[in-house]
């Protein structure tokens, strides 16, 4: 499964070599949404804006994201 994590207006974080901002979506590979969140906790150190399980997600959520998806 992914879990999808979005980012406040001032929260910018570099993971891999990837920029990640208020203008794109993190997915994060786990086996469960508690492992996915518990990774965007030690990748952003709690500094994240929301934690979606990917196929709950809102239907509309990549209208507001530019960027898209980026896969870290």
């Amino acid at each position: 499964m992914k879990v999808l994590i979005t980012f406040g207006q001032i929260h910018v974080h570099s993971i891999n070599g990837k920029t990640l901002d208020k203008d794109c979506v993190a997915s994060i590979h786990c086996e469960t949404y508690e492992e996915g969140r518990k990774k965007a906790f030690e990748y952003f150190d709690g500094k994240f804006h929301n934690c979606y399980d990917s196929e709950k997600a809102p239907a509309n959520l990549m209208e507001y994201f530019p960027r898209g998806i980026i896969e870290i």
